[in-house]
């Protein structure tokens, strides 16, 4: 539809026009400025906004109006009037700034925004959360640009997302001013003033403005005064970002896009491209927008190796500095890494240009991330207040694998604008900070998965967002120090770290002893009065086992006389049944001297957490008493690596057929002695090892920092390591010697999830097993041992036969667990059906699977994870069809989806519906780019679009979250290994100062072993946190297996019968039978979380 040339107005139209579709910051301000020239319009905010919809009474103009009017009239707006007479200044027209400023202009306050540029040039990418996407829809996003989420994109480039949030400021009638710079407050100089800005130049406008309330958004450099920051430090972590011209090519849009991939879960790829290129990465992700956006981490070494950084440099800010860093190698390193990782399908790769008409590749820093302690605080002088609020990166530095940056940054400029009204509603200022207090409290744990699904509500109102806050969580009295009268002195000193002090105000020694002695009172032979000879001939230590777990060892049947043995069997009862590492050797345990007094008392502090309790409920506990929950994932991945010992032995002597030669060899080398290991030296460095640096296992031990892959380096972790007792070297799963078909080509085509490419569904697939869990033969053994296998039996038996004995130890090993939490749970003689009806316990507890259910799962994932490829069967058929090739039990049954999930995914898709309604797909047919995504989908769109859209859109999510969260656990991971450097240098101080010979006073030497024992607390608890994340990455790396299983199921599956040779039916039932191994095993990790859920809620 057009105007006629003759028409009145014609003229205001295409002005319009023009303003809708400009590309450039100074291009759309010039429009609009023109356009209210033309229709004669002053003014500012909403006043502004009704009158232009008056004068632009035309069809483009009205579809945008409508769609702004219903944002307009949401009730919490109150029709504009909330903050009247508020005046607000923003400071910075990034994504968050911008909108704030809109949501301030909703409720009706003036709103002025300076922003120090003139242009919007990032074209880095910015993954969207699904309120985001529908909160965009909902300001009228593809009216201004068209592509914005067509078919199953989820992202959007800065500069656009900049362009449409501006252009919508403007029409609330936001007041934008560029290149204008915030430089400081100036206070009011009588009572009847107000607060004004510091601003260059000192000639702009702006240095008269006068207002009660300041937004900054200004990133992460420009923090307020008055507020405080803290930093979060990892380990090294570089980053690199890379644009390439994106042509819209029928060649570029068949290239899938990467939504990220991990080394956590999947080590293989990364091997591959380290194998092929030199290249060494941690993460890598790939989007499609208006350009071929890549960003990863890469590996410092492999910077140097590939001559991107020039010198290796101890300061980071030296390290990357533009002097160190080899420009050319960059670009060379930039285009490898993005060639290999889509398997060298992009066309011509050319560098986008920056802002400096330079290739737009630049490599960062995200070592340290900082957030502000508080998010807003009041400022008064000479009675007249200021409201100051953060948001964008100068309230929390995203940290950007996990691609939370605009949601969360969005989710904070609702809340800063739901703190605007109450501050005009006239709340008082102290309950005003409490309760943003209280919502930033939340800010940083939100996800879509804990916020509300149905994102149709959200407003400003936090209630609509979060579920169950507490917004009097935080309590005015305590956010007195956020109220700042006069002048503001800011003390930019980070606080002491008072806390070893206090410690040593506790008397953590006699404590420990004290529990010793009563916990080992009464047994034969037992008489603890110290931490060296009481504990020599080992019966202190069976004692202490005894009396917590009486059915791990028989202390009237121990042999006295062999006072090694007793501590050999006790560590070892210790480490694989309590998760309880050992400090010291056998031999060290059973000839006790003073210096080893240290690692004995670190030992027995394990034992001290796990086991304490109080007096009353250790009267009244006549049962064996397990591990509390929070030690339970020590012992679990204790259980675990203990059963992949198994595994990779099994199939190492499957690999040896010459048992001869494997005896002789056997002979000739010679093993360590366990008993004999000396804790004071390390096992790989041969340097000694203090105690708080000290870790161990196979009876070895080291510091951590050494505990590496003999191969690649990789840093190894409890419950992810293997270990060659033939050579007395551990390695990752990746390269565990003799294990067949882990031997990686230098020439191995990625291996990566597609989720866009279609011909996987067809073609006969790689090894798609996870590279990080070494494949098992065989199918996986039952998780409840032999009830359930009797009806089994009756089912066809080509995927039980896979079953060897081997497999069924691992599943009994790894189920033990479950005896143990049955002991907790009550009496053998409680009805169980008392138990099935407890919420917990009938819902959750008892977690059973049957094999409907784990074919529900794994049709579950299937579905949402994989699309199939033309010629198609829809995926609804496909959902019936995979019952038929398998075991009557299972058949007729359909995956369950979760209903919120479906809510979610309703509410986008009528907002598609609506776009579709309002007709801009003819706007956006002149789009070169979208015309050739919408002809390569013709052939898809005449089978079930919808369900081809939604089940795209699913899998990229459920793929997203894999690898955020795995982002996260990467992030802390490395954060805890920092904080245990910086506990082992503490810890050694103090070691050496207790071992020092020429004696100190004894008052002295007892607050230095507090001091000592509260590190190790310290210690214990990072381990603690540091197995549950193990657990995680355990839990990760099986949904990317099983994956994996189901894409190569899938492709078998979708083949015709008649087609298939012998060898595809057995790939067929062998992949199926690791499918289910998989989803046993996955099962069996959601029980032992839940375990340990309900172990912590008990103790």
């Amino acid at each position: 539809m057009s105007v006629p040339a003759d028409e009145p107005g014609n003229v205001a139209h295409a002005m319009f026009e023009r303003f809708l579709h400009a590309g450039e910051c100074r291009e759309v301000l010039g429009c609009f400025g023109e356009l209210c020239q033309q229709l004669g319009l002053q003014g500012s905010g909403l006043q502004l906004y009704h009158s232009l919809k008056a004068a632009l009474n035309y069809w483009s103009a009205k579809a945008l109006w409508s769609k702004l009017d219903k944002k307009a009239g949401h009730k919490v707006y109150d029709q504009g009037k909330a903050c009247a007479s508020t005046k607000c200044l923003v400071v910075g027209a990034g994504p968050c700034g911008l909108r704030v400023a809109i949501e301030l202009a909703l409720l009706g306050a003036r709103v002025v925004l300076l922003e120090k540029r003139d242009s919007f040039s990032r074209n880095n990418v910015l993954h969207l959360w699904p309120f985001t996407i529908h909160d965009l829809r909902a300001l009228g996003a593809k009216k201004f640009y068209g592509r914005f989420c067509t078919g199953t994109l989820d992202h959007i480039s800065i500069r656009q997302l900049q362009l449409i949030l501006l252009k919508v400021a403007l029409l609330l009638g936001v007041e934008v001013h560029i290149n204008v710079k915030f430089e400081g407050l100036v206070p009011p100089t009588r009572k009847a003033g107000g607060w004004q800005a510091v601003v260059q130049p000192s000639s702009s406008p702006l240095t008269h403005y006068k207002f009660d309330v300041l937004i900054s958004a200004g990133g992460g450099k420009f923090v307020p005064e008055g507020f405080k920051r803290k930093e979060t430090r990892g380990k090294l972590a570089i980053g690199i970002t890379t644009n390439f011209i994106n042509r819209h090519s029928r060649a570029e849009v068949e290239v899938a896009e990467i939504s990220g991939v991990a080394r956590i879960y999947n080590q293989k790829f990364f091997q591959n491209l380290y194998n092929k290129t030199g290249i060494d990465l941690e993460n890598i992700v790939y989007y499609k927008d208006d350009t071929h956006y890549f960003v990863m981490t890469a590996k410092k070494q492999s910077l140097l190796k590939k001559g991107v950084i020039l010198q290796d440099k101890a300061d980071i800010e030296s390290l990357l500095s533009p002097e160190n860093v080899n420009r050319d190698a960059l670009l060379s390193y930039a285009k490898e890494a993005a060639n290999f990782s889509t398997n060298y399908h992009l066309p011509e790769l050319e560098f986008a240009l920056n802002h400096r008409d330079l290739p737009d590749v630049d490599m960062f820093d995200f070592t340290c991330m900082t957030r502000s302690e508080n998010a807003a605080l009041v400022r008064d002088y000479n009675g007249a207040r200021l409201l100051l609020g953060l948001v964008g990166d100068c309230l929390v530095e995203p940290f950007w694998p996990l691609g939370t940056g605009v949601a969360r940054g969005f989710l904070a400029a609702f809340d800063a604008a739901w703190m605007v009204r109450r501050w005009a509603a006239g709340t008082p200022p102290l309950e005003v900070l409490a309760e943003r207090e209280s919502i930033y409290q939340h800010l940083s744990q939100t996800s879509p998965d804990n916020t509300h699904k149905n994102i149709s509500q959200y407003s400003i109102d936090p209630a609509t967002r979060y579920p169950n806050i507490n917004l009097q969580a935080i309590k005015p009295s305590q956010v007195r120090d956020l109220y700042l009268v006069g002048t503001v002195e800011v003390d930019h000193k980070r606080k002491s770290d008072n806390r070893l002090i206090t410690a040593a105000s506790g008397d953590f020694y006699e404590e420990l002893l004290s529990w010793c002695q009563a916990s080992t009172a009464g047994y034969r032979g037992v008489a603890v009065t110290n931490f060296t000879t009481s504990w020599t001939s080992g019966l202190a230590l069976c004692a202490l086992i005894h009396r917590f777990r009486p059915d791990l060892v028989d202390f009237d049947s121990v042999d006295s006389q062999d006072a090694v043995q007793i501590h050999q069997m006790m560590l070892d009862v210790a480490e694989q049944e309590l998760g309880i590492q050992p400090v010291l050797s056998s031999l060290e345990m059973a000839t006790m001297t003073e210096p080893d007094r240290l690692g004995l008392i670190t030992y027995l502090s394990q034992f001290y957490e796990a086991f304490k309790t109080s007096p009353e409920v250790e009267e009244v506990s006549k049962k064996p008493l397990s591990p509390r929950g929070t030690r339970g994932a020590i012992l679990f991945l204790s259980k675990l690596q203990k059963s992949r010992n198994l595994t990779h032995k099994r199939a190492q002597d499957s690999a040896q057929k010459d048992a001869e030669a494997k005896r002789s060899r056997r002979d000739t080398e010679l093993p360590r002695e366990r008993t004999g290991e000396n804790s004071d030296a390390c096992y790989f460095c041969g340097s000694h090892v203090y105690i708080l640096e000290r870790a161990s296992a196979e009876g070895r031990f080291f510091h951590r920092g050494c505990f590496q892959c003999q191969q690649c380096g990789a840093t190894l972790r409890l419950g992810d390591y293997a270990f060659n007792e033939e050579d007395g070297n551990f390695y990752c799963s990746l390269h565990y010697p003799n294990l067949p078909g882990m031997d990686l080509s230098r020439h191995e085509a990625p291996a990566l999830p597609d989720l866009g490419d279609a011909d996987a569904a067809t073609d006969p697939p790689l090894d798609a097993g996870s590279p990080c869990v070494p494949p098992k033969e065989g199918a996986p053994g039952p998780l409840q041992p032999t009830p359930a296998a009797p009806q089994q039996g009756e089912e066809p038996g080509t995927v039980e036969d896979a079953v060897d004995a081997g497999d069924v130890e691992e599943q009994e090993l790894l189920a033990q667990p479950r005896e143990d939490a049955r002991e907790e749970e009550g009496p053998p003689t409680e009805p169980q059906g008392v138990a099935e009806e407890g919420e917990e316990s009938g819902g959750r507890r008892k977690i059973i699977l049957t094999p409907l259910e784990k074919l529900s799962l794994s049709t579950l994932n299937l579905t949402s994870e994989a699309e199939p490829d033309p010629p198609l069967k829809p995926a609804r058929l496909w959902l019936q069809a995979v019952p038929e090739a398998l075991p009557a039990p299972w058949q007729g049954q359909d995956c369950w989806k979760e209903e919120e999930e479906l809510d979610m995914q309703k509410t986008l898709e009528e907002s598609d519906s609506e776009e579709e309604e309002e007709k801009e797909k003819e706007e956006e047919g002149t789009d070169l780019g979208i015309m050739a995504e919408l002809c390569l989908n013709l052939g898809k769109e005449d089978v079930h679009p919808t369900c081809e859209h939604t089940l795209s859109r699913r899998a990229r999510e459920a793929h997203m979250k894999r690898f955020c969260k795995a982002q996260a656990i990467q992030r802390r991971l490395e954060e805890i290994e920092v904080t245990f450097r910086e506990l082992e240098q503490e810890g050694i101080k103090l070691e050496k100062l207790l071992r020092d010979e020429n004696g100190s006073p004894a008052d002295q030497q007892t607050q230095w072993t507090n001091q000592l024992l509260y590190l190790v607390q310290k210690k214990n608890s990072l381990m603690i946190e540091e197995s549950d994340l193990m657990i995680a990455v355990q839990e990760l790396k099986l949904e990317e297996q099983q994956w994996q299983l189901d894409k190569k199921l899938r492709s078998y599956m979708n083949r015709e019968e008649t087609l298939k040779t012998p060898e595809d039916c057995r790939a067929e039932q062998e992949t199926l039978a690791q499918l289910l191994k998989v989803v046993n095993e996955r099962n069996l990790l959601i029980h032992i979380q839940e375990e340990k859920r309900l172990s912590e809620l008990r103790a």
